[in-house]
């Protein structure tokens, strides 16, 4: 496994917020890919120039799995990215093994499919803004908690069938694979206890099947379509991805309006304008920033002096291109008028996220529902930034504090 002691490599940071931003642009400034250290020493390059992301993705000598590829490789020997790496699903896989996984639950996601979905994403906004309201007694309330992470929490368990019983339990450990800073005992227990979830709701669907995408998975397995691994693999990827990704875009939208009260008033005047807010989220404040990993299978020269290696790892700042001032003006600010709004928050080429639909449906119907039911919410404490995520993967906050009902100035 590529590792090294340089002193001259910098160490990626787990800071998150605005550290993960400034970060950014120190890498892209010195290079089109530089080698950072990422926890537990793994050495991988770091590319966060847009176009050198769009080439690298649909590079043919780039491949996201590990297996027989990266220099070193040992299942398990990284604990934080054994979700990442580890797995065997359609996000590690390439060719006809990626064709054939992604075949399996590809049509359930579809955005036909998706579409049905909005009677019971409406009701679920409506259940859980009626909980928020049951909550509002005048101080502040945590509105990453009780809405941007109740949301899309619901509507992946209930599409997935999870039991009320063992939701606490696995959305805690979803929660916490994105940590990038935590100890490497911490982070072999999240990676255990990840599996153990899954297995634990795959038990479940076998004795109780329903009409639900775990059950689906269970009859592919079952016709030998799918093994045990690549059943937990996909598992881990939909549930986590499709929670994850989504609660940050609701909570980053919220905050972004919040601090940027006309524009969240021309969405408010013309409701066609949420789509508008939801891109620009995605473009200044991606759910994912740096997705681990991929792997060089020839060496690949970059130019300006910079040849990937055959065998080495590669880190893609996918949130890092909607930031790109090469293909964005002003790329720093909240504009929902912008023109230049291209980004890849949720990736690009053949592993591009399947669950984009869903995501953007469940913001789409989410926003405009809390501006409706609160619409003089405030910030909490508008002098100073919710503390961010401490992930170099994802970015969110930790808690979004606000006023649902200010009281009149």
């Amino acid at each position: 496994m590529t590792a090294s002691h340089e002193v001259s490599i910098p160490v990626l940071d787990s800071d998150g917020g605005d550290r993960l931003y400034e970060q950014i642009e120190q890498l892209r400034a010195t290079g089109p890919a530089v080698r950072v250290r990422l926890p537990q020493n793994v050495i991988a390059w770091s590319v966060t120039r847009g176009d050198v992301v769009r080439r690298l993705v649909t590079h043919p000598d780039v491949t996201r799995n590990a297996r027989g590829t990266w220099t070193g490789y040992r299942p398990g020997a990284v604990p934080w990215l054994s979700p990442w790496v580890d797995v065997r699903s359609m996000a590690t896989s390439e060719g006809a093994e990626h064709t054939r996984l992604r075949r399996l639950i590809g049509p359930a996601f579809a955005p036909r499919r998706m579409e049905s979905l909005r009677p019971a994403i409406e009701s679920v906004v409506t259940d859980v803004l009626d909980g928020l309201e049951a909550l509002d007694d005048g101080a502040a309330v945590d509105l990453r908690a009780h809405f941007a992470h109740g949301v899309p929490t619901r509507v992946i368990c209930d599409l997935f069938g999870v039991p009320e019983d063992q939701r606490p339990a696995m959305l805690s450990v979803v929660d916490a694979i994105l940590a990038t800073g935590v100890p490497q005992e911490e982070s072999a227990r999240i990676a255990s206890e990840l599996h153990t979830v899954m297995h634990r709701l795959v038990e479940a669907k076998r004795r109780e099947p329903g009409d639900d995408m775990t059950s689906l998975l269970l009859t592919a397995h079952e016709g030998d379509r799918l093994t045990e691994t690549e059943l937990i693999s996909t598992l881990v990827l939909m549930i986590g991805a499709g929670s994850q990704t989504t609660i940050a875009l609701i909570g980053n939208a919220v905050l972004a309006l919040l601090t940027h009260r006309r524009q969240l008033s021309a969405a408010l005047a013309e409701p066609a304008r949420w789509a508008d807010v939801i891109e620009e989220t995605l473009r200044l404040h991606p759910p994912v920033v740096h997705l681990p990993l991929r792997f060089a299978i020839h060496d690949i020269d970059l130019g300006e002096g910079v040849t990937i290696a055959a065998g080495e790892a590669i880190l893609i700042g996918f949130g890092a291109h909607g930031r790109d001032p090469s293909f964005h003006d002003t790329p720093h600010g909240f504009k929902i008028d912008r023109v230049d709004r291209d980004h890849m928050a949720f990736g690009h080429g053949i592993h591009y996220c399947l669950g984009a639909p869903l995501a953007r449906l469940e913001a789409a119907i989410a926003l405009p529902a809390l501006f409706d039911r609160f619409p003089h919410i405030t910030l909490a404490d508008e002098e100073n930034t919710p503390d961010p995520q401490p992930s170099f993967i994802g970015n969110d906050v930790l808690t979004l504090p606000v006023l649902l009902r200010p009281a009149a100035p």
